[in-house]
């Protein structure tokens, strides 16, 4: 490939609407082009990159025996409502009508449509195990798509489902997707971390999130420094972090408390830590057999867990409290709530911790106001319900008693769901059993995001001069960047390599745009090819070229032009 001959277009200021830096990289680098709002064209660059991870997805994918498919993106509503998840999906679901009025949807997933396939053609269980895979575009209506290709509308995907005919059987594929997954991402040479996660809209047993390790990550993941435990903070087992209540040592009194409308102001005002303070939540959820109103309580230094306060019963489609129903139940606009002198009966829930606390300092549903030295069983009666509610912090012990919690930001890239027979009952996916019995198919499904992985990897992997892409899914694995591309000898010489290396299949870019050289290596920089060759008049003086490794920022070795191409093939084995 020649430089002249290929479509580079980069920017040198970055566009105002990139927040994150693989956002701002991937435009300045013409790798991606907005159309929309969360819609972009991947510009001949980034689809290279593109189409480099789906090779490696591809190949572990058929190594493990899944068999590729490819669904359509336009799929019938009508499966949708039988599997209930057409009004259940929300509004990110985006519905069409066609000429005849007939519902479709934009897929954001493939459930539906594989166990449509497998109730038509799987109906033996000597058909059993099957893999089907797909790499296809999706489509989810986000409500306010963000930052590039991590958070778009349309995105790509690897989608693979699993049939089983027990749930032993199931686990086993389920194991195979694990390891397939952790054998692409070593590929990619991205760090990553498998971790425990919540199965969210898709449903399920349990699951599986693989996190690209990233500083600028939207999740949380909680892992062990010492062992192989990593989970989803939000599913992240929080302890209760004080053995024993102590005795009371005060008296409850009402202080006053002016302008303190959180538990960080209470605590410097009242000379004190914020872990003896307690903070108060109001949630609404309709109930037809107790207050539609939950009051939870969890301490002041620490945030409620909205995934696990779904997982409570009643609590599964809560929403927080308007200002008027909290004026209605307690007396007292937000800020100075708490569980005590309340107008009207609520559900109150208290965190693990909290539950052991004692001589606290809480809310006194008066405005301006809140209690000193309250106690359960002295000042309010002990908590009839105390579940887990809270996120987990740095340095909460496990669960299991053996460290400390260390909390790291990721990318979620790839999710792994244990589905049982919650599609394959709805759909009517059924098999005949070896002993005559017709039973619902034992699912799994398996997403990989494609498009999502280029920005990851970026994330992952950049400086101040630009993208540094891992070796296996670079544009391009060298660029050869001649000093003068009309010096005869350079041109010669830069040909020469450009052949060789192409003999020995390297992925190579020849630029012959006879740039200056400070724009050409800038380029080049931003772009983040792996290996960059300079040939120079000056260097070819001393039968000489130069190679450098984008990684350590131009790090160079300069070698005689006779070893070349097996120098720059050993350099190329190393990254």
């Amino acid at each position: 490939m020649h430089a002249s001959k290929y479509h580079l277009y980069t920017l040198k200021e970055t566009p105002a609407e990139a927040e994150i830096i693989s956002h701002q990289l991937m435009l300045r680098a013409g790798m991606i082009r907005k159309l929309a709002g969360g819609i972009y064209n991947l510009m001949p660059l980034g689809m290279r990159v593109l189409q480099k991870i789906e090779k490696i997805v591809r190949d572990e994918m058929n190594n493990s025996g899944a068999l590729e498919i490819l669904m359509p993106i336009v799929q019938p509503a009508e499966l949708w409502q039988e599997s209930g998840r057409l009004e259940k999906y929300g509004p990110e679901l985006l519905r069409i009508r066609d000429r005849h009025d007939r519902c479709f949807i934009l897929q954001p997933t493939s459930e539906e449509v594989v166990s449509d396939i497998a109730r038509n053609e799987i109906h033996s269980h000597k058909q059993l195990p099957v893999l089907f895979y797909h790499i296809q575009t999706k489509f989810r209506d986000e409500v306010r798509p963000r930052f590039g290709m991590l958070r778009s509308r349309e995105f790509i995907m690897k989608d693979a489902y699993s049939f089983d005919k027990n749930e032993e059987d199931a686990l086993k594929s389920y194991q195979s997707m694990f390891d397939a997954y952790s054998k692409i991402f070593e590929k990619i040479s991205l760090k990553f971390c498998a971790v425990l996660a919540d199965t969210g809209s898709i449903g399920g047993s349990y699951s599986n999130e693989f996190h690209v390790l990233a500083d600028k990550g939207e999740d949380l993941i909680a892992y062990d420094k010492n062992s192989t435990y990593a989970s989803n903070l939000e599913l992240a087992e929080a302890p209760c972090l004080i053995k024993n209540r102590e005795n009371p040592k005060e008296t409850m009194e009402i202080t006053y408390t002016p302008n303190t409308t959180t538990c960080e102001k209470v605590a410097e005002l009242l000379n004190t830590s914020i872990t003896n303070t307690i903070k108060s939540i109001v949630l609404f959820s309709e109930n037809k057999n107790h207050s539609p109103i939950y009051l939870l309580l969890i301490r002041g230094d620490h945030s409620l867990n909205e995934i696990k306060t779904r997982k409570i019963s009643g609590l599964e489609n809560y929403r927080f409290a308007t200002q008027e129903e909290i004026m209605e139940y307690f007396g007292c606009k937000p800020g100075y709530l708490g569980p005590i002198n309340i107008l009207k009966p609520v559900n109150i829930i208290v965190d693990k911790t909290v539950m052991n606390m004692s001589d606290f300092i809480c809310g006194a549903n008066k405005e301006n106001y809140h209690y000193k030295g309250v106690n359960w069983g002295v000042n309010i009666k002990e908590p009839d319900i105390v579940l887990d509610i809270r996120n987990v912090v740095e340095g909460d012990p496990l669960p299991n008693g053996t460290g400390t919690f260390s909390i790291q930001r990721g990318i979620e890239v790839g999710h792994i769901f244990f589905l049982g027979t919650k599609y394959s009952k709805d759909l009517n996916a059924c098999f005949l059993n070896d002993d005559g019995k017709y039973l619902p198919l034992q699912m799994g499904c398996y997403g990989i995001g494609i498009t999502r992985i280029m920005a990851a990897a970026i994330e992952q992997n950049n400086d101040q001069y630009g993208i540094i892409w891992p070796k296996s899914i670079a544009p391009f694995e060298v660029v050869i960047c001649p000093i003068n591309w009309k010096n005869e000898q350079v041109k010669h010489i830069s040909m020469e390599i450009y052949k060789s290396l192409k003999t020995k299949n390297i992925d190579v870019i020849l630029d012959d745009r006879n740039n200056r050289p400070g724009v050409m290596f800038s380029e080049w920089d931003l772009i983040g090819i792996p290996l960059k060759i300079v040939i120079g008049p000056k260097d070819l003086e001393n039968n000489l070229i130069e190679i450098k490794t984008r990684k350590d920022h131009n790090c160079s070795v300069k070698t005689p032009i006779n070893l070349a191409t097996q120098e720059i093939i050993r350099i190329l084995e190393q990254l």
